[in-house]
């Protein structure tokens, strides 16, 4: 059965549940606050709240107006129109997180499963197309996912490797046994035990290679993705990325969410990706810990995940959006 979808007028709090039910139990539905975000007399909410206690960390944005997000609770996946803000969990969680996620254009998500390796889930049914085991090592975090015509990347932020699911000529899934290993050398240095290494991950400008923010220590890499061989990427004197958390590159434009410094660095990279320069943070009061982010038509929107609060049933959550014009020097902003 198709999820249901209602409307609501913004709330004047800033995150304030305005849903129906619970998260496994049929439709959840999302409000929106804020500003209008729009020049075309439309608006656009930028501050999403979600349900109560979903625990959000990774988001997807596909060519239209709809935001994916992954629960670190019960690893539902939730479906927001960003036009309104209204929404529904479309696949209810198999009761393990869901960490990164990303959506190709034939309409799958490809879930990070922290301990529990990676699945693919149409977005359209919400029904599981495939599980896989990504490794047998221990401990594993599968963390976040990367997306290119041929091949799903995955982080595993406990284990110096990174896993490839190789995709066929017509994007048909591989079997379970065809999860490819690519173990990460050269400048890459683990940080041993359940420290979060391997993050975020994204491609070069010109597609050559992988870039991997490894959070604890807060390099950026250049990955080979034959070889594994790594080499840090020359970003000048700009800060450690230290918490580097979810990549997004647009064009030559890379942008690193800081989760627990509140914050986005973003830089003009190299077409290679082996060197990078400052541009500016973009800062918002309304962040709260944010840990990945997307874009759609000159925003971005980033989930907060709220890792300095207890999470609770009743722990409130929310996506928030700021514009990404580049003309700005460093700025802070709340619309």
């Amino acid at each position: 059965m198709a999820p249901e979808h209602r409307s609501f007028a913004p709330h004047p709090t800033r995150r304030t549940l305005l849903t129906a039910g619970a998260a496994t139990a049929g439709a959840v539905l999302v409000g929106s606050a804020g500003t209008p975000a729009t020049a075309a007399g439309k608006t656009r909410p930028t501050v999403i709240n979600l349900p109560n206690g979903f625990r959000p960390e990774g988001i997807t944005i596909g060519g239209g107006p709809y935001a994916y997000l992954g629960s670190l609770g019960d690893g539902s996946i939730l479906r927001a129109d960003l036009r309104t803000g209204e929404g529904s969990v479309i696949s209810a969680g198999p009761g393990t997180p869901s960490v990164g996620l990303k959506l190709d254009h034939r309409g799958r998500l490809f879930v990070a499963g922290r301990g529990q390796g990676a699945r693919v889930v149409d977005a359209r049914s919400g029904r599981i197309l495939a599980s896989y085991v990504l490794t047998t090592a221990t401990p594993t975090f599968a963390n976040d996912v990367f997306l290119t015509s041929r091949t799903a990347w995955f982080t595993d932020s406990y284990q110096p490797a990174l896993y490839a699911l190789p995709l066929g000529r017509r994007g048909e899934l591989p079997d379970a046994d065809e999860v490819v290993t690519l173990a990460l050398s050269g400048a890459w240095s683990q940080v041993p035990g359940e420290v979060v290494n391997a993050n975020g991950i994204t491609g070069t400008p010109d597609g050559s290679a992988l870039l991997v923010v490894q959070s604890g220590v807060g390099g950026l890499h250049r990955v080979n993705p034959r070889t594994g061989v790594t080499e840090l990427v020359d970003l000048g004197d700009a800060a450690p990325l230290t918490n580097g958390d979810g990549l997004l590159l647009t064009g030559r434009t890379l942008y690193v969410v800081q989760n627990r410094q509140n914050a986005i660095d973003v830089f003009r990279l190299a077409a290679d990706g082996r060197s990078g320069v400052f541009r500016r943070r973009i800062t918002d009061p309304l962040f709260d810990v944010p840990t990945t982010v997307a874009a759609y038509q000159g925003r971005l929107y980033l989930p907060n995940a709220r890792f300095t609060t207890t999470p609770t049933p009743e722990t409130t959550y929310d996506v928030i959006s700021v514009p990404h014009d580049l003309r700005a020097g460093v700025i802070s902003m709340s619309a």
